[in-house]
């Protein structure tokens, strides 16, 4: 039995974690390879940005979800803060800071 590929983003590997929950669901899977390679890099970063290993599997799982309604990028991210091909944008920047500040 051949094993599909499943692909990673722009600046991103993809985890094992994500790769796993992927490959148990064909219909995120194909969402997930339609999507552009900046698109699953955000999803990538979105789901490997948070600290706590319970947060990091609940968007896993809400990753899931969310691309079998359709949705191709995270809700409510700023994108990917670490790709290095550009800069950052003054826009982010400045949530970033504020976000500090809290």
């Amino acid at each position: 039995m051949a094993t599909k590929t499943i692909s990673g983003g722009t600046a991103h590997a993809l985890p094992s974690d994500m790769r796993k929950a992927l490959a148990a669901d064909r219909t995120a899977a194909g969402v997930w390879e339609s999507l552009t390679p900046l698109a699953r890099n955000e999803w990538v970063c979105w789901v490997t940005f948070v600290k706590k290993a319970e947060t990091r599997k609940e968007h896993v799982e809400r990753m899931v979800a969310q691309l079998k309604e359709g949705k191709r990028r995270p809700c409510c991210w700023i994108g990917c803060i670490h790709r290095e091909d550009k800069p950052v944008s003054p826009s982010v920047r400045a949530i970033l800071k504020k976000r500090s500040r809290i």
